[in-house]
């Protein structure tokens, strides 16, 4: 006892200290002034960010307006003038039916879901200021005799008053539930409305995949297109039979593909700091280690990087090469696709096997090519439970182990005097030098936060990548689900709560002689936690105020104006990356998502405790609104639509944020406003907010009834000809319907990249690859020959790709034969094409950078139906199955690059030895075909080489004239 008295008196023990900051990291530090200032602070330079914004945005469209400088006419936004807030008219008068054509759907949703927020922190704002402000004010000042000497704030929170005051905060409760529960009700009409409207929409009723079924886990006696076939009517029977298509194995060809691209990117980056200075070659050549597949051919030493980069790119895609041409479909997968003639036939299968498909099988409406997760479809069912557990597991230990980092993080950086106490030596240094640590302090406590929370989303993305997800969009929802309740764990629970339990157990430890039951009881345990939540809401108020701040930095485009200058000024960007700089940036919904909700549960939740935080909280997302709308209209775009699918969502943990914020409510009228347990009148204001969660749960109940298999399915019964029943499944399949086709696993026909060079190096190429073989041929005369100049490798038709021979023009009829010992091919960039607006079209940029094509152009899902323009006409590279315009492009972009063979007397070519491509791959490719003089095998299709100028009329053809055996054989799986 002597040791502990000791201690507590003299308090200098640094553990001492630890204990106190962990206990109350807000002790004395947070005052009214530093909150005044933090206002001053975050309003001022967001204010200077805004008005930087609104300077520059005229005079650098690449940085503010990337989206409608590439866009085509039907999506771009409305032109702006250069006058300073011309953007607000813009913004301001734009219609939300125009924005979904614009934009897509699920921009427009998240428009909506944020002024939906912004409404209901408008209305709370009423309740919570003109109800619990004066309660809390006058009830408090008539209690506490030192009145004056507590800070204003603090005046507004509820740890003053007691008794049947706290009536008014079970009215609140109501009436924030009653608010919150009117907003979504209304929006969730406004949704159900844009979705059906969606569905009737020319893009969707085109689509393919908007009538085709994905179905996994398909029993081994069923892998087959008529297995699918008779699943799918087995679940549900329509008139029409589906054009079915089974996966096939690709072996290691993603594996192969990816290795392919990063090596090409590593050989520009090393070819772009190597040939930096044009004027003189750094005098050592790079070195690098091989990888460790390499090994057994190099060693262990270090070689020449860029050798050995180029050789390993030559292997990679002769592996491609070889890969490809020894798939077949003697090997199905457990995964396959059906497609209908109608949608309602699709969705009504898909609503029918919504709880269990037959023979074990799952049946999904099928998401776009673009948007599936490939390696994922073929996964067993044991294997997914086994990954969604050990990957589950890992997020909860992540989250649980995040709590001392987050705690730490909290009490010290955010105040460096907090270190100073339990370190004296830091402290010293402190006090000499005061005005650069609080710059320090002011820099690193939010930049050590971000980087913190920066790497938490990738970490998720990876884990449900592992762990199972079919589709890009599903694993974004299920992302933003887990950071919600990583936040709402870490940040508001852990962090808001724990000083309070820290000091409960103190006290109980204290009072243990009394009894360990005796202590607890003395303790106040809910009174403990009241008091704290109430001192740390002070600290989400500020919080919340830097908030405004994030979102200038955002309007302002910080981030990408400082990254991009870095990157160009002090680092040796290749060509492929300063392209990518200037592309419209895809718009993270996970991220944005989670930030609102995050704002909207903090804003419930302790809007109730410092009621100052609603207005706060209103104000922020009133701004969002403006800038988001510019944001997502001129800046960013949806890289994968799912037409809204985020919607029901948001409002499950929208309702979460409900029932934690009347959990507050009652946690803090059973501290104060109770009294006693035995207080049967003050103990009726607990009893009557027993109907909140059963009211709440009867509307969740009700959203799900009315809108959201609605919201899901176009139908849920299946089409029925009314006037001409006698021809069912008589009629003739539609020509272009080719799921094969569309739903091939891309890793078959993926175009591989080729590296590029900043035609300023061009010259360099000759000493930098002069000791090679064959290397002093005329080899840097680069002719303005497309790089579609020449077709590809002969390889197997199959599944889901129509491979083009490379015809030898010197002998007619016959396919030059494989390139042995070949020198590299680059692809030479000059300086005025170093801009998107030059490769939009191309699959290597636009798969990153434009989703499914559907911004820059008609989408690769589209189909041609009946009533509809011609696929000829409306897509966007002009042609269908590449078999079209030579990429669709302006005069500007038929310069934008030259490809050179080094040692191949200056000819232009598109593909080194081993590049596989089909038409479908890259609808931007020019292909020359012609029509083969005699019958076609029952298993392979061979188009041989012509003039480019008849390609087009052989595409017509190819759609016209399928149906003939003879020269085309239609592609599909059975």
């Amino acid at each position: 006892m002597h040791v502990r008295i000791r201690q507590q008196s003299s308090g200098s023990d640094s553990a001492d200290q630890f204990l106190n900051l962990i206990a109350d990291p807000f002790q004395s530090e947070i005052q009214t002034n530093s909150i005044y200032a933090a206002i001053i602070w975050s309003f001022a330079v967001s204010s200077g960010l805004f008005l930087t914004f609104c300077l520059l945005r005229p005079r650098n469209s690449r940085v503010y307006a990337p989206r409608a400088k590439h866009a085509d006419s039907k999506h771009a936004p409305p032109s702006l003038d250069r006058k300073l807030w011309s953007w607000i008219h813009a913004v301001r008068d734009v219609e939300e039916q125009e924005l979904v054509e614009k934009i897509g759907l699920d921009a427009v949703v998240f428009l909506r879901f944020l002024k939906m927020l912004r409404n209901i922190f408008g209305v709370l704002t009423v309740w919570g200021c003109g109800i619990l402000i004066p309660i809390n004010v006058i009830g408090g000042s008539k209690f506490y005799e030192q009145w004056s000497n507590i800070a204003t704030l603090m005046k507004f929170t509820p740890q003053y008053i007691f008794g049947p005051k706290f009536w008014a905060f079970v009215i609140v409760s109501y009436l924030f539930q009653g608010t919150v529960c009117f907003f979504i009700w209304w929006n969730y009409r406004k949704v159900y409305a844009l979705r059906r409207a969606y569905f009737s929409s020319h893009d969707y009723q085109s689509s393919l995949h908007s009538r085709t079924l994905l179905l996994t886990h398909i029993p081994i006696s069923s892998r087959t297109d008529t297995g699918i076939a008779s699943l799918a009517e087995e679940a549900r029977k329509t008139q029409d039979i589906p054009r079915t298509a089974i996966g096939r194995n690709v072996k290691e060809l993603p594996k192969l593909i990816k290795a392919h691209d990063e090596t090409v990117r590593d050989l520009e980056a090393t070819l772009a700091k190597h040939l930096y200075n044009p004027e003189r070659l750094p005098e050592r050549r790079p070195m690098i280690k091989v990888a460790k597949e390499d090994r057994k051919h190099y060693g262990k030493k270090k070689v020449d990087t860029i050798d050995y980069l180029t050789d390993r790119i030559a292997r990679l895609e002769s592996e491609i090469r070889a890969v490809r041409e020894t798939i077949d479909k003697r090997n199905p997968e457990s995964y396959g696709f059906a497609s209908y003639s109608h949608i309602e036939d699709a969705h009504s299968v898909a609503y029918a096997s919504r709880k269990k498909g037959p023979d074990g099988c799952n049946i999904y409406l099928a998401p776009k090519p673009h948007d599936l997760l490939w390696q994922n479809l073929p996964m067993s069912r044991a294997t997914r439970r086994a990954r969604k557990f050990w990957d589950g597991l890992w997020m909860v230990l992540f989250t649980i182990a995040f709590i001392v980092p987050n705690i730490l993080t909290s009490v010290f950086l955010s105040d460096f005097s907090h270190l100073g106490l339990v370190w004296k030596g830091f402290q010293s240094n402190l006090e000499r030098h005061p005005t650069g640590w609080g710059i320090a302090q002011g820099i690193l406590a939010p930049l050590v936060q971000t980087l913190m929370y920066m790497a938490i989303p990738v970490l998720f993305r990876r884990l449900y990548t592992h762990s199972g997800d079919v589709s890009k969009t599903s694993r974004e929802r299920h992302v933003t689900a887990r950071l919600y309740a990583f936040f709402v764990f870490n940040n508001l629970i852990v962090f808001s709560v724990f000083g309070s339990a820290w000091r409960f157990v103190a006290s109980v430890i204290a009072a243990q002689d009394q009894g360990v039951w005796e202590a607890i009881s003395s303790s106040h345990l809910f009174s403990k936690v009241m008091t704290g939540l109430c001192n740390v809401s002070t600290f989400w108020l500020t919080w919340q105020m830097q908030k405004n701040l994030g979102a200038a930095i955002d309007i302002a485009q910080a981030w990408p104006l400082v990254s991009s200058y870095i990157q160009r000024q002090f680092f040796s960007p290749t060509p492929r990356e300063l392209i990518e700089l200037s592309a419209p940036q895809p718009f993270m919904y996970a991220d944005y998502y989670n930030n609102y909700l995050q704002i909207a549960i903090v804003g419930l939740c302790f809007g109730t405790l410092q009621p100052i935080i609603l207005p706060i909280t209103a104000f922020y997302l009133g701004i969002e609104v403006w800038f988001k709308k510019y944001l997502v209209q001129y800046v960013f775009i949806t890289k994968t639509e799912s037409g809204g699918r985020f919607w029901r969502l948001l409002v499950n943990r929208l309702l979460v944020a409900v029932v934690l914020t009347n959990a507050v409510i009652a946690l803090v009228v059973g501290a104060q406003g109770v009294g006693s347990i035995n207080s049967v009148r003050n103990g009726n204001m607990l009893f009557a907010m027993v109907p909140l969660p059963f009211l709440l749960a009867s509307f969740k109940w009700y959203c799900k009834r009315a809108f959201d298999d609605k919201l899901l399915y176009y139908s849920t019964e299946p089409f029925h000809d009314t006037e001409d029943t006698a021809n069912i499944n008589t009629s003739k399949p539609k020509r272009n319907d080719r799921v094969a086709v569309r739903f091939g696993h891309p890793a078959l026909y993926k175009k591989l990249i080729t590296p590029m060079v900043h035609a300023k190096s061009q010259h360099l190429l000759k000493e930098v690859y002069g000791h090679r073989s064959n290397a002093d041929h005329n080899i840097f005369e680069a002719p303005h020959r497309r790089s579609t100049d020449r077709a590809t490798p002969t390889t197997p038709f199959g599944y889901s790709d129509m491979y083009m021979a490379e015809m030898n023009h010197d002998e007619p009829g016959k396919a030059i034969p494989p390139h042995g010992t070949e020198m590299p091919t680059v692809e030479v960039v000059a300086e005025e094409d170093l801009d998107f607006e030059n490769f939009k079209k191309r699959a290597d940029f636009r798969e990153q950078f434009g989703g499914e094509g559907g911004l820059y152009g008609r989408p690769e899902d589209m189909i041609s139906r009946s009533g509809t323009p011609s696929t000829f006409t409306t897509m966007s590279d002009g042609g269908f199955y590449g078999l079209g315009k030579q990429r669709g492009e302006s005069n500007a972009s038929t310069r934008n690059s030259s490809l050179i063979r080094l040692g191949d007397g200056g000819g232009g070519t598109a593909y080194e030895t081993g590049y596989q491509r089909t038409a479908l791959g890259d609808h931007s490719e020019e292909v020359d075909v012609s029509i083969p003089n005699t019958p076609l095998d029952a298993n392979d299709i061979l188009v041989a080489g012509r003039s480019a100028g008849e390609r087009d009329d052989l595409g017509q053809q190819l759609l016209e004239k399928d149906e003939d055996k003879g020269y085309f054989r239609r592609i599909m799986g059975r």
